[in-house]
Protein backbone atom coordinates (compact mmCIF):
# COMPACT_ATOMS: atom_id res chain seq x y z
CA UNK A 1 0.00 0.00 0.00
CA UNK A 2 1.43 3.60 -0.93
CA UNK A 3 2.35 6.22 1.13
CA UNK A 4 -1.19 8.25 0.44
CA UNK A 5 -3.25 4.96 0.62
CA UNK A 6 -1.93 4.53 3.61
CA UNK A 7 -2.30 7.86 4.94
CA UNK A 8 -6.10 7.54 3.41
CA UNK A 9 -6.75 4.74 4.95
CA UNK A 10 -5.83 6.01 8.69
CA UNK A 11 -7.76 9.06 8.37
CA UNK A 12 -10.74 7.39 7.41
CA UNK A 13 -9.68 4.70 10.69
CA UNK A 14 -9.69 7.92 12.92
CA UNK A 15 -12.89 9.80 11.39
CA UNK A 16 -14.70 6.78 12.88
CA UNK A 17 -13.68 6.65 16.00
CA UNK A 18 -14.49 10.46 15.77
CA UNK A 19 -17.63 10.00 15.28
CA UNK A 20 -18.33 6.70 17.96
CA UNK A 21 -16.72 9.16 20.22
CA UNK A 22 -19.77 12.17 19.38
CA UNK A 23 -21.98 9.78 19.00
CA UNK A 24 -21.20 8.68 22.80
CA UNK A 25 -21.15 11.75 23.89
CA UNK A 26 -24.23 12.93 22.46
CA UNK A 27 -25.83 9.84 23.54
CA UNK A 28 -24.71 10.07 27.50
CA UNK A 29 -25.50 14.44 27.35
CA UNK A 30 -29.17 14.47 25.97
CA UNK A 31 -30.24 11.13 28.60
CA UNK A 32 -28.86 12.85 31.78
CA UNK A 33 -31.06 16.42 31.07
CA UNK A 34 -33.09 17.05 33.49
CA UNK A 35 -37.23 16.00 33.15
CA UNK A 36 -39.36 12.96 31.78
CA UNK A 37 -38.87 13.66 27.73
CA UNK A 38 -41.69 10.58 27.28
CA UNK A 39 -43.78 13.08 29.66
CA UNK A 40 -42.48 16.18 27.42
CA UNK A 41 -43.58 14.51 23.97
CA UNK A 42 -46.94 13.02 25.23
CA UNK A 43 -48.27 16.35 26.34
CA UNK A 44 -49.94 17.65 29.36
CA UNK A 45 -53.11 16.20 28.90
CA UNK A 46 -51.68 12.67 28.02
CA UNK A 47 -52.37 9.47 30.68
CA UNK A 48 -50.00 7.62 31.84
CA UNK A 49 -50.57 4.60 29.60
CA UNK A 50 -49.86 7.05 27.01
CA UNK A 51 -46.53 8.45 29.06
CA UNK A 52 -45.58 4.31 29.86
CA UNK A 53 -46.11 3.67 25.68
CA UNK A 54 -43.79 6.34 24.33
CA UNK A 55 -41.25 5.29 27.36
CA UNK A 56 -41.59 1.97 25.53
CA UNK A 57 -41.06 3.27 22.11
CA UNK A 58 -37.85 5.65 22.58
CA UNK A 59 -36.72 2.32 24.81
CA UNK A 60 -35.71 4.82 27.92
CA UNK A 61 -37.24 1.71 30.02
CA UNK A 62 -33.48 -0.30 28.66
CA UNK A 63 -30.64 0.72 30.60
CA UNK A 64 -28.42 2.99 28.79
CA UNK A 65 -25.91 0.50 28.13
CA UNK A 66 -28.45 -1.37 26.54
CA UNK A 67 -29.98 1.68 24.53
CA UNK A 68 -26.57 2.37 23.31
CA UNK A 69 -25.65 -0.68 21.97
CA UNK A 70 -29.11 -0.97 20.00
CA UNK A 71 -28.37 3.01 18.89
CA UNK A 72 -24.62 1.74 17.37
CA UNK A 73 -26.41 -1.65 15.97
CA UNK A 74 -28.86 0.63 13.37
CA UNK A 75 -26.29 3.25 13.07
CA UNK A 76 -24.04 0.22 11.59
CA UNK A 77 -26.95 -0.35 9.21
CA UNK A 78 -27.36 3.64 8.43
CA UNK A 79 -30.69 3.13 10.23
CA UNK A 80 -30.52 6.59 12.41
CA UNK A 81 -34.52 5.40 14.00
CA UNK A 82 -38.00 7.25 14.07
CA UNK A 83 -38.64 10.70 15.32
CA UNK A 84 -40.20 10.47 18.55
CA UNK A 85 -42.71 13.66 17.75
CA UNK A 86 -43.41 12.73 13.95
CA UNK A 87 -42.69 8.85 14.19
CA UNK A 88 -41.01 9.61 10.45
CA UNK A 89 -37.46 7.87 9.71
CA UNK A 90 -34.73 10.40 10.96
CA UNK A 91 -32.84 10.15 7.47
CA UNK A 92 -35.99 10.97 5.57
CA UNK A 93 -36.66 14.34 7.40
CA UNK A 94 -32.90 15.03 7.95
CA UNK A 95 -32.68 14.94 3.47
CA UNK A 96 -34.15 18.31 3.18
CA UNK A 97 -33.03 19.83 5.65
CA UNK A 98 -29.49 18.99 4.98
CA UNK A 99 -29.85 20.33 1.01
CA UNK A 100 -31.33 23.50 2.65
CA UNK A 101 -28.39 24.00 5.61
CA UNK A 102 -25.72 22.88 2.78
CA UNK A 103 -26.65 25.71 0.30
CA UNK A 104 -26.75 28.29 2.83
CA UNK A 105 -23.10 27.14 4.01
CA UNK A 106 -21.83 26.62 0.82
CA UNK A 107 -23.25 30.05 -0.42
CA UNK A 108 -21.77 31.98 2.85
CA UNK A 109 -18.51 30.13 2.18
CA UNK A 110 -17.93 31.04 -1.21
CA UNK A 111 -18.75 34.74 -0.09
CA UNK A 112 -16.35 34.67 2.49
CA UNK A 113 -13.71 32.90 0.89
CA UNK A 114 -14.14 35.34 -2.27
CA UNK A 115 -14.18 38.78 -0.24
CA UNK A 116 -11.67 36.98 2.37
CA UNK A 117 -9.27 36.28 -0.11
CA UNK A 118 -9.42 39.08 -2.55
CA UNK A 119 -9.54 41.72 0.54
CA UNK A 120 -6.68 40.21 1.87
CA UNK A 121 -4.27 40.15 -1.24
CA UNK A 122 -5.32 43.66 -1.96
CA UNK A 123 -3.90 44.74 1.28
CA UNK A 124 -0.95 42.74 1.52
CA UNK A 125 -0.09 44.61 -1.89
CA UNK A 126 -0.87 47.83 -0.24
CA UNK A 127 0.39 47.36 3.54
CA UNK A 128 -0.10 49.81 5.88
CA UNK A 129 -2.06 51.93 3.62
CA UNK A 130 -5.77 53.50 4.11
CA UNK A 131 -7.19 50.49 2.75
CA UNK A 132 -5.40 48.11 4.91
CA UNK A 133 -6.00 50.53 8.10
CA UNK A 134 -10.08 50.14 7.17
CA UNK A 135 -9.92 46.53 6.40
CA UNK A 136 -8.19 45.87 9.82
CA UNK A 137 -11.16 48.09 11.29
CA UNK A 138 -13.58 45.63 9.33
CA UNK A 139 -12.72 42.52 10.17
CA UNK A 140 -12.18 43.84 13.98
CA UNK A 141 -16.25 44.58 13.51
CA UNK A 142 -16.56 41.29 11.97
CA UNK A 143 -15.26 39.05 14.41
CA UNK A 144 -16.77 40.58 17.09
CA UNK A 145 -20.20 41.06 16.69
CA UNK A 146 -22.74 38.53 17.18
CA UNK A 147 -24.71 36.55 14.79
CA UNK A 148 -28.18 37.04 15.62
CA UNK A 149 -27.03 41.00 15.82
CA UNK A 150 -26.32 41.23 12.36
CA UNK A 151 -29.03 39.04 11.02
CA UNK A 152 -31.85 41.40 13.20
CA UNK A 153 -29.82 44.38 11.69
CA UNK A 154 -29.94 43.48 8.14
CA UNK A 155 -33.54 42.44 8.69
CA UNK A 156 -34.20 45.83 9.56
CA UNK A 157 -32.21 47.50 6.73
CA UNK A 158 -33.05 45.52 3.77
CA UNK A 159 -36.20 43.73 4.63
CA UNK A 160 -38.16 46.20 6.23
CA UNK A 161 -37.08 49.58 5.73
CA UNK A 162 -35.69 49.37 1.75
CA UNK A 163 -38.21 46.43 1.24
CA UNK A 164 -35.33 45.11 -0.91
CA UNK A 165 -35.36 41.45 0.46
CA UNK A 166 -37.74 38.75 2.12
CA UNK A 167 -37.11 39.14 6.44
CA UNK A 168 -37.61 35.07 6.58
CA UNK A 169 -38.57 32.07 5.10
CA UNK A 170 -37.00 30.30 1.92
CA UNK A 171 -39.72 31.35 -0.44
CA UNK A 172 -37.83 32.74 -3.29
CA UNK A 173 -33.50 32.66 -4.07
CA UNK A 174 -33.82 35.99 -2.47
CA UNK A 175 -35.08 34.58 0.89
CA UNK A 176 -31.22 32.91 0.90
CA UNK A 177 -29.17 36.19 0.28
CA UNK A 178 -29.58 37.71 4.11
CA UNK A 179 -28.86 34.35 6.00
CA UNK A 180 -26.01 33.96 3.77
CA UNK A 181 -24.16 37.23 4.20
CA UNK A 182 -25.56 36.91 7.90
CA UNK A 183 -23.48 33.93 8.01
CA UNK A 184 -20.33 34.73 6.22
CA UNK A 185 -19.69 37.25 8.09
CA UNK A 186 -17.16 36.54 10.80
CA UNK A 187 -15.63 34.15 7.70
CA UNK A 188 -14.85 36.91 5.81
CA UNK A 189 -13.25 38.59 8.57
CA UNK A 190 -10.92 35.70 9.18
CA UNK A 191 -10.17 34.81 5.76
CA UNK A 192 -8.92 38.48 5.00
CA UNK A 193 -6.60 38.50 8.11
CA UNK A 194 -5.22 35.47 7.38
CA UNK A 195 -4.76 35.96 3.36
CA UNK A 196 -3.06 39.07 4.23
CA UNK A 197 -0.71 37.78 6.92
CA UNK A 198 0.43 34.94 5.01
CA UNK A 199 0.52 37.06 1.56
CA UNK A 200 2.79 39.45 3.37
CA UNK A 201 4.99 36.55 4.01
CA UNK A 202 5.29 35.06 0.99
CA UNK A 203 5.56 38.47 -0.74
CA UNK A 204 9.16 38.96 1.23
CA UNK A 205 10.42 35.80 0.13
CA UNK A 206 13.77 35.73 -2.24
CA UNK A 207 11.51 34.34 -5.43
CA UNK A 208 9.05 37.11 -5.21
CA UNK A 209 11.92 39.75 -5.60
CA UNK A 210 13.77 37.62 -8.17
CA UNK A 211 10.08 37.48 -10.57
CA UNK A 212 9.83 41.27 -10.13
CA UNK A 213 13.56 41.87 -11.24
CA UNK A 214 13.10 40.02 -14.19
CA UNK A 215 10.25 42.37 -14.73
CA UNK A 216 7.67 39.87 -14.62
CA UNK A 217 4.08 41.99 -14.44
CA UNK A 218 2.71 42.76 -10.86
CA UNK A 219 -0.52 41.23 -11.29
CA UNK A 220 1.57 38.31 -12.57
CA UNK A 221 3.90 38.32 -9.64
CA UNK A 222 0.84 38.16 -6.89
CA UNK A 223 -1.68 36.08 -8.84
CA UNK A 224 0.85 33.14 -10.05
CA UNK A 225 4.21 33.18 -7.52
CA UNK A 226 2.57 34.91 -4.02
CA UNK A 227 -1.18 33.60 -3.98
CA UNK A 228 -0.31 30.47 -4.73
CA UNK A 229 2.26 29.63 -2.42
CA UNK A 230 -0.11 31.82 0.31
CA UNK A 231 -3.05 29.23 -0.62
CA UNK A 232 -1.97 26.46 2.01
CA UNK A 233 -3.18 27.79 5.26
CA UNK A 234 -5.73 30.12 3.61
CA UNK A 235 -7.34 26.85 2.62
CA UNK A 236 -6.97 25.34 6.41
CA UNK A 237 -8.54 28.54 7.21
CA UNK A 238 -11.79 28.05 4.60
CA UNK A 239 -11.99 24.45 5.47
CA UNK A 240 -12.20 25.01 9.07
CA UNK A 241 -14.59 27.93 8.77
CA UNK A 242 -16.82 25.38 6.86
CA UNK A 243 -16.92 23.33 9.19
CA UNK A 244 -17.95 26.58 11.75
CA UNK A 245 -20.40 27.65 9.14
CA UNK A 246 -22.13 24.49 9.36
CA UNK A 247 -22.53 24.90 13.29
CA UNK A 248 -23.39 28.81 13.12
CA UNK A 249 -26.21 28.26 11.00
CA UNK A 250 -28.17 27.28 13.71
CA UNK A 251 -28.47 30.41 15.07
CA UNK A 252 -28.65 32.25 11.65
CA UNK A 253 -31.70 30.02 10.51
CA UNK A 254 -33.86 31.00 13.96
CA UNK A 255 -33.31 34.54 13.16
CA UNK A 256 -34.13 33.91 9.44
CA UNK A 257 -36.82 31.05 9.61
CA UNK A 258 -34.32 29.00 6.67
CA UNK A 259 -35.70 25.42 7.31
CA UNK A 260 -32.52 23.94 7.57
CA UNK A 261 -31.05 21.21 10.11
CA UNK A 262 -30.18 23.96 12.83
CA UNK A 263 -33.85 25.36 13.22
CA UNK A 264 -34.71 21.19 13.20
CA UNK A 265 -32.31 20.90 16.19
CA UNK A 266 -33.30 24.02 18.06
CA UNK A 267 -36.94 22.43 17.90
CA UNK A 268 -35.67 18.85 19.02
CA UNK A 269 -33.71 19.49 21.65
CA UNK A 270 -37.04 21.76 23.09
CA UNK A 271 -39.03 18.66 22.22
CA UNK A 272 -37.05 16.21 23.90
CA UNK A 273 -36.57 14.35 20.66
CA UNK A 274 -33.70 11.79 20.88
CA UNK A 275 -33.20 10.11 17.70
CA UNK A 276 -33.33 13.74 15.75
CA UNK A 277 -30.93 15.29 18.14
CA UNK A 278 -28.52 12.75 17.90
CA UNK A 279 -29.05 12.33 13.97
CA UNK A 280 -28.15 15.85 13.69
CA UNK A 281 -25.60 15.86 15.73
CA UNK A 282 -24.08 13.04 13.83
CA UNK A 283 -24.47 14.65 10.52
CA UNK A 284 -22.73 17.73 11.25
CA UNK A 285 -20.10 15.66 13.08
CA UNK A 286 -19.56 13.61 9.57
CA UNK A 287 -19.33 16.81 7.70
CA UNK A 288 -17.17 18.65 9.69
CA UNK A 289 -14.64 15.80 9.32
CA UNK A 290 -15.05 15.16 5.78
CA UNK A 291 -14.07 18.89 5.21
CA UNK A 292 -11.01 18.51 7.14
CA UNK A 293 -10.13 15.36 4.89
CA UNK A 294 -11.29 16.98 1.42
CA UNK A 295 -8.82 20.20 2.86
CA UNK A 296 -5.66 18.16 3.73
CA UNK A 297 -6.21 16.10 -0.10
CA UNK A 298 -6.14 19.65 -1.50
CA UNK A 299 -2.79 20.46 0.33
CA UNK A 300 -1.36 17.74 -2.49
CA UNK A 301 -3.04 19.86 -5.41
CA UNK A 302 -2.25 23.05 -4.17
CA UNK A 303 1.67 22.75 -3.81
CA UNK A 304 3.25 19.50 -4.95
CA UNK A 305 6.31 19.39 -2.50
CA UNK A 306 3.22 18.02 0.28
CA UNK A 307 3.95 13.81 0.08
CA UNK A 308 2.14 11.92 2.29
CA UNK A 309 4.03 9.02 3.27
Amino acid sequence: MGGFQAYLLQRLVASAVTLLGVSAIVFGMIRVLPGDPARTIAGLLATEEDIARIRVELELDQPMAVQYGRFLTRLAHGNLGRSARTSQPVLAELAPRLRATLMLALLAATVATVIGVGAGTLAATRPYSAFDYGLSALTLFGVSMPVYWLGLMLIILFAIYLNWLPAAGADSAGSLILPALTLAAFSVALIARMTRSSMLEVLSQEYVRTARAKGVGETLVVARHALRNALVPILTVVGLQFGALLGGAVLTESVFGWPGMGLLLIDSIFSRDYPMVQGIVLVFSALFILTNLAVDLLYVVIDPRIRYG
